[in-house]
């Protein structure tokens, strides 16, 4: 059993988490909603500006960024639609001469099809003028001023945090005064079953921010911190930040579970382990709901959680890849059509809003090698083997 730490108040929370990022570039806390994450997000970012003589030391993306954009429906003409823009933030310093909006397409492209056009204004900022966006603007097939939604209004701006990050890590001058970068649940308008996809493009930035190098060549990883409810998005960050990669140094990392125990006024943090907080087993829940030929829907990122589960259970017994667990669940009769599968239907980018439908032969051979997997590996999946819930047979 993992010691559970207890502290009073956030403030005291916020100086483990600091005092961890001495020693390990990032850190992942899974906690349930209303457990205090964000206020625990605002209060690392407050610490920095306290040892800093008010200067800040934190990036950081929460509700309280999603904030800086309000949507415009324009009442009186009803045709200027778009998000206006707090011009006096911080967080928006870089875009007049960083060129932020082809790295924003590049993300937005993944996620969904509609364009977005800024427009600038200048501001007063302690005595200086900057040119800074005010106004977004959205279109889609040639239709101007289009009403996004509000999961697309949230994964734009996440696209928006992502491009100023990469110009962090590039070391624009902007936003040479991050040390940190604190990340609150980047997918929490997101539906469950689409998580994955922005969960690997923030651990592919993730390898890339704790590997860098300052001009000399010596290590000067970011310092990180990545909190979420999701069960899903936690566990594919687990498993992606947790086993190295050819070529790259092995992320240092901890896992902790955050807790507010029966909402009383006191904090817990329990590390989770090599094996993310039973995870895997509730990652195995939902791919198995999904895979129900009645009510389920099967997506091709589904291929991807079920690998992933595969390579951590396969390091869990020691083996190096998927390999194992192949040769376990089928004796080499169908193993290379199951290699062959989980191969090439578990890589690519797929869209958040309008996922991909498996075809119905891939369903099929996803619905195989799932039960095999299930079954040879004798997993419990407790939301779905409970005598009081519905049976389905795949």
């Amino acid at each position: 059993m993992k010691k559970i730490f207890t502290y009073q108040n956030l403030r005291g929370l916020v100086n483990r988490l600091r005092d961890d990022l001495n020693n390990q570039e990032l850190i992942l806390l899974y906690a349930y909603n209303r457990t205090g994450k964000t206020r625990l997000s605002m209060d690392f970012k407050d610490k920095g500006k306290y040892k800093n003589d008010g200067k800040p030391d934190t990036l950081y993306f929460n509700a309280f960024t999603e904030d800086l954009f309000a949507w415009e429906n324009d009442l009186e003409n009803d045709s200027a639609r778009g998000l206006q823009v707090n011009q006096y933030s911080k967080f928006f310093d870089g875009f007049t001469n960083l060129g932020l909006e082809p790295t924003i397409d590049e993300y937005l492209s993944r996620y969904a099809d509609f364009n977005f056009d800024f427009e600038y204004k200048e501001v007063q900022q302690g005595g200086e003028a900057f040119t800074k966006p005010y106004f977004v603007k959205f279109s889609k097939d040639g239709e101007e001023n289009i009403k996004i939604s509000r999961g697309e209004e949230s994964i734009f701006i996440w696209c928006i945090f992502m491009a100023i990050c990469e110009r962090v890590l590039d070391g624009q001058e902007s936003y040479q005064w991050v040390k940190y970068i604190y990340i609150d649940d980047p997918v929490s308008s997101l539906d469950d079953n689409n998580a994955i996809s922005a969960a690997c493009d923030l651990a592919k930035l993730l390898r890339r921010a704790t590997s860098r190098k300052n001009g000399d060549g010596a290590p000067n990883p970011m310092k990180i911190v990545v909190s979420s409810h999701h069960s899903l998005f936690f566990n594919v960050m687990c498993n992606e930040m947790g086993r190295a990669k050819e070529g790259e140094p092995k992320v240092r990392h901890k896992q902790y579970f955050f807790h507010r125990p029966n909402s009383e006024n006191h904090y817990t943090l329990r590390a989770t382990g090599d094996t993310p907080y039973f995870h895997h087993v509730a990652t195995l829940s939902e791919l198995h709901r999904a895979a129900d030929p009645e009510n389920g829907t099967l997506y091709t990122f589904h291929f991807n959680a079920l690998r992933s589960i595969m390579e951590k259970t396969s390091a869990f017994f020691g083996h190096a890849d998927i390999g194992f667990c192949l040769k376990t669940i089928d004796d080499d009769e169908n193993s290379a059509l199951f290699n062959r599968a989980l191969n090439l239907l578990s890589h690519g980018k797929y869209a958040i809003h309008e996922p991909t439908p498996m075809g119905e032969d891939n369903q099929d051979l996803f619905r195989q090698i799932l039960r095999a997997f299930v079954s040879s590996f004798k997993f419990y999946l407790p939301e779905i083997l409970n005598e009081n819930s519905r049976r389905t047979t795949l």
